[in-house]
C-alpha cells in the first residue's frame, strides 16, 4: 500500500489551526505511515504553533483585505499571485492524496490551485456564517464539513455533511477532573467558579468589563480564573487577588473547564463548539469585530435552542449586572443551559471528518 500524503492548510487564529491539528493527528492514528505537510500564511500563528505540535509547514506571502484604503490592499494582488504560484509549486513537489483547507487567507490559494491540479479537496467549516473564501471554494470542493444546520443555503447539498467541529480529545470528559482543577487552580472549593475566556490574544471589551464588575462579581461569593490574552495581561495583572486569578494564556483548558460553574466567551468556532461538549452555563459576548459579524451568528445558533446566553458589546452597560445575577441565582436556568447546550455537541467530529477524507482517497 503507498504511502499517503496531506496537505492541510489553515491559520491566522487559534479556531482555524487547532482544528487542522485535530485532524492531522487523527489522520496520523489511521495511517501511522503518512507523510504531512501544513501550508500558513507567513507572520502568522501557524508558523509557531503547527512545528510545536511537530509538523511541518510552509508559509505563503497572503493576507486579507482591509476594510479601509491601505496600502496593504494595493500589495493585495501581488500577495495573491504569488501565493498562487507558491501553492503551485508546493503541490508538484509534494504530491499529496488530498487537501483540507479549514479556513485562513493561505488555505484559500492551496485548495484553488489543487482544484485546478484536480487534487481532492475538503473545506471544513467552522462557523454558522461561511466567510467569501470558503464560499468560493465550495463550488469546486469534492467534499464540505460544517458544524452548524441549515448551511445547504450556501454550499452544495450534495457535498455538505454536518459533522460538528474538531475538538481536543482532552475534553470529552472533564467532569471526572473537578477535583484535581480545584487543586491545581487553588481554589475554594466551597465557592462558585466564573470561568472568563477571552481568547489567546484577548479581547479589549471583555476585559474592560470584568475589571469595571469586579467588585460585583465578588460580592455574589464567587472566584474568578480571568484568562486576559497576552495582549492585555500586564494590564490587568495587578488585579489579581484572594479570589481572582489574573492568567495571560490556560495551558490546561480540561482542568480550567472542569474547575468553572459559568463561563463568559466570545463566541469563535472553536470556543463554541467546547462549550457544548462541556455543557456549563454560559454568556457569550460575540466581537463585532469579525468577518461578516459571524460570532454574533454563532452565538444566536446557540441561543436561539434556549442553550446559552447572548449579549451583544453595545449591550453591556445596561444588561449585565442583571443577566449575570438573574443566570448565578437560577439553579433552574442554569440545568436547562447545560442541557441544552450540551445536545448540540459533537464529540466525534474530527473522526466523522477524517471519514469524509479517507472517502476521497479513492477519487
Amino acid at each position: 500500500m503507498s504511502i499517503k500524503k496531506f496537505i492541510i492548510s489553515g491559520g491566522g487564529t487559534g479556531g482555524h489551526i487547532y482544528p487542522a491539528i485535530a485532524i492531522a493527528n487523527e489522520l496520523k492514528n489511521k495511517f501511522p505511515d503518512a507523510e504531512f505537510l501544513f501550508v500558513g500564511a507567513k507572520d502568522k500563528m501557524e508558523m509557531q504553533k503547527i512545528p510545536q505540535a511537530g509538523y511541518e509547514i510552509k508559509g505563503l506571502w497572503i493576507a486579507g483585505l482591509q476594510r479601509k484604503l491601505t496600502l496593504k490592499n494595493a500589495m493585495f494582488p501581488f500577495k495573491l499571485t504569488s501565493s498562487l504560484w507558491n501553492s503551485y509549486l508546493i503541490l508538484k513537489k509534494f504530491k499529496p492524496n488530498v487537501v483540507v483547507g479549514t479556513g485562513g487567507f493561505a488555505s484559500g490559494a492551496v485548495l484553488k490551485m489543487a482544484t485546478i491540479l484536480n487534487i481532492p479537496t475538503l473545506v471544513q467549516e467552522q462557523n454558522s456564517y461561511p466567510g467569501i473564501t470558503n464560499k468560493l471554494l465550495a463550488k469546486k470542493a469534492n467534499s464540505i464539513c460544517v458544524a452548524y444546520e441549515n448551511l445547504e443555503r450556501f454550499f452544495p447539498k450534495e457535498k455538505t455533511k454536518l459533522t460538528g467541529n474538531p475538538v481536543r480529545q482532552d475534553l470529552i470528559s472533564v467532569e471526572s477532573k473537578r477535583e484535581e482543577a480545584i487543586d491545581y487552580f487553588n481554589l475554594d472549593k466551597a465557592k462558585k467558579t466564573l470561568l472568563v475566556l477571552g481568547g489567546s490574544l484577548g479581547a479589549r471589551r471583555i476585559n474592560q468589563l470584568i475589571a469595571q464588575e469586579l467588585d460585583f462579581l465578588l460580592a455574589n461569593n464567587i472566584q474568578i480564573i480571568w484568562q486576559t490574552g497576552k495582549l492585555y495581561h500586564e494590564q490587568y495583572n495587578n488585579l489579581t487577588a484572594a479570589n481572582v486569578r489574573v492568567v495571560s494564556f490556560i495551558d490546561r483548558m480540561d482542568l480550567v473547564y472542569a474547575a468553572s460553574d459559568f463561563i463568559i466567551s466570545r463566541s469563535g468556532a472553536s470556543s463554541v463548539s467546547e462549550l457544548c461538549i462541556i455543557g456549563k452555563p454560559t454568556i457569550f459576548i460575540p466581537s463585532p469585530n469579525v468577518a461578516e459579524d459571524h460570532q454574533t451568528k454563532n452565538a444566536k445558533a446557540i441561543c436561539d435552542k434556549n442553550a446559552a446566553i447572548l449579549i451583544k458589546e453595545s449591550e453591556l452597560e445596561n444588561q449585565f449586572e442583571t443577566v449575570f445575577k438573574d443566570l448565578i441565582s437560577n439553579e433552574e436556568k442554569q440545568k436547562t443551559l447545560s442541557q441544552n447546550i450540551k445536545k448540540l455537541a459533537k464529540p466525534n467530529a474530527t473522526k466523522d471528518i477524517v471519514d469524509e477524507i479517507v472517502k476521497l482517497l479513492n477519487y
